[in-house]
């Protein structure tokens, strides 16, 4: 089930940011990241529009929208392949007319996610806090 986020949330979506984070982007390093999960908690997050995908009342995977910005979707590296993402995906497109992301050049198996989901290529430019290429992409605009 998807449901929008609450505050009691917050410890497991900051588990799954953490270790997706870490799986998915090996080229920046676990350290960046970790150093990152109070920004998440205290910044990102609460100005966010965040929904999660609960089973078995456990977190298993959100998403975060800023305006029309999807600015996160993470699956707990242990679920993942199961059709968490794509369920997240499909909430997120209900959501917006027109949805923008940015993904490291270099996380192939999550521009191809996003290109099955409909998402474009507009252009490349470099991460300002990891120095990382990254595309951006749209759907939809």
């Amino acid at each position: 089930m998807i449901r929008k986020y609450r505050e009691a949330d917050i410890d497991q979506v900051l588990d799954i940011w953490l270790s997706a984070s870490i799986k998915a982007h090996s080229f920046v390093g676990p350290a960046f990241w970790k150093a990152k999960v109070s920004e998440m908690r205290d910044v990102y997050i609460p100005a966010s529009e965040t929904f999660v995908f609960e089973a078995d009342e456990q977190i298993a995977g959100f998403y975060c929208l800023y305006g029309d910005t999807l600015a996160a979707v993470f699956v707990s590296p242990s679920l993942q392949g199961q059709g968490i993402g794509s369920a997240l995906m499909d909430d997120a497109k209900s959501r917006r007319a027109c949805l923008q992301l940015s993904v490291y050049s270099q996380n192939a198996p999550s521009i191809n996610f996003y290109k099955q989901h409909g998402f474009i290529s507009l252009g490349e430019q470099i991460d300002e806090q990891t120095g990382e290429p990254e595309f951006i992409m749209e759907l939809y605009c």
